[in-house]
């Protein structure tokens, strides 16, 4: 997912730090090998017909927290993967509804609509829009979906070590403005695990400059063989300085559910389960 993944030591710090603030359509050739790895994380196997709880921690710059629950239900249709996500609490989200209709063909743009009880109406996410933070979270519209691999020039960074588990380091560039525009993000740099194709940490470059996105994986086990991410990091930074911090926690998480083809549809999304 790109729900996808802090960094911390002196030594990523550096590396980072050296890395050059390619812009897009400048990046270095593309790397055969980043490329095949990155086509194996978008190939790993995610599960289907899942069902899920999510808790949403929204983390301001002072400290306060704000905590909301999801429910939320995945199924594939072919190869293309279908979310529905309804807010449970506080009363001020709830029964507030999220769709996703996340596209395996690059040349087709992912559909994606947010239902507010309080209008009684969905709204549908425009592509110029999916870079805006997702329910005040750090997390955005663009996240929620898986990003297509042949939009990016990738490069092999280096090999390393995240908690024992070895890793490829590699570098992302949007190929294309539009890319950038819908993304907001100008470059990441993520953090493979080499034993299972997990994203396990990421760094994002956002295109208004002068911030930075750090994702990590904080627990990350397997559920009927499935390897599942059960609590996410996102923390935006202005230099050194917090400005915001999301994290994502899910629990029951379950596949192989009986979940029917026609409750994923905008009329179910605005009238509920």
């Amino acid at each position: 997912m790109n729900m996808i993944k802090t960094l911390a030591g002196g030594a990523m710090v550096a590396l980072l730090g050296a890395l050059p603030m390619a812009f897009p359509g400048a990046a270095w050739a593309d790397d055969a090998k980043a490329r095949e790895i990155m086509q194996k994380v978008e190939d790993r196997d995610e599960g289907d017909n899942m069902i899920s709880e999510m808790q949403m921690t929204l983390i301001d710059k002072s400290g306060s927290k704000r905590i909301r629950r999801i429910k939320s239900f995945t199924k594939f249709f072919g190869e293309d993967r279908y979310r529905l996500m309804f807010f449970l609490h506080p009363a001020d989200v709830k029964d507030t509804g999220f769709l996703t209709y996340d596209y395996d063909a690059p040349e087709k743009s992912d559909d994606q609509w947010l239902y507010l009880p309080a209008l009684r109406k969905s709204k549908r996410i425009a592509t110029e829009d999916k870079s805006g933070s997702f329910m005040g979270s750090d997390f955005t519209y663009y996240d929620m979906t898986r990003r297509v691999t042949s939009d990016y020039d990738y490069k092999l960074l280096k090999e390393d070590a995240v908690n024992g588990a070895k890793v490829w380091i590699i570098e992302s560039i949007p190929r294309r403005k539009e890319i950038v525009d819908e993304s907001g993000y100008t470059k990441s740099v993520v953090f493979v695990r080499q034993d299972n194709y997990m994203v396990i940490r990421g760094v994002h470059w956002l295109k208004d400059g002068g911030r930075l996105r750090y994702q990590e994986v904080m627990d990350l086990k397997q559920i009927e063989g499935i390897w599942t991410a059960l609590e996410i990091h996102m923390t935006t930074k202005a230099g050194k300085v917090v400005t915001h911090k999301t994290e994502l926690k899910f629990d029951d998480v379950k596949f192989n559910q009986n979940l029917a083809d026609d409750m994923f549809t905008v009329r179910v999304l605005e009238k509920g389960l």
